[in-house]
């Protein structure tokens, strides 16, 4: 398994995704508290910022997506990691590398919809 550049993902701050998913702040940081996204520290400011492929727009993938929202699997797929051991960054480097089981990485293979597979590779990682 090899990591996944950081330079490919797209990162927002938590305003920026608040804006894009039309909410207020307050909801963004809600996520972070239910674990529905994770978020680390980046950039000069370390600002806290998720990566843009956590959210599914309207025109994404050709999915229709009214309002925009947060994948609705990612919030399993990052409890399964966490009881696994992983913490944030953990979690995000893992959803960013390639899977050979999956064939792609476990993020692209969320939005894709496979949550099954994706679920059943992170529960490999508890054992």
């Amino acid at each position: 398994m090899t990591t996944a550049d950081p330079q490919n993902i797209t990162w927002l701050s938590l305003p920026e995704a608040a804006e894009l998913l039309e909410v207020e702040l307050r909801a963004v940081r809600g996520m972070l508290t239910e674990r529905r996204i994770v978020a680390v520290r980046r950039g000069e400011n370390k600002a806290l910022s998720i990566p843009r492929d956590f959210l599914v727009l309207p025109g994404d993938d050709s999915v229709i997506a009214d309002p925009p929202l947060v994948i609705p699997a990612l919030r399993g797929t990052i409890i399964q990691l966490a009881d696994a051991g992983y913490d944030d960054e953990d979690t995000l480097r893992w959803l960013y590398a390639d899977n050979e089981e999956l064939g792609e990485t476990p993020i692209a293979a969320l939005r894709a919809a496979r949550t099954h597979a994706v679920r059943r590779v992170a529960q490999a990682l508890a054992f």
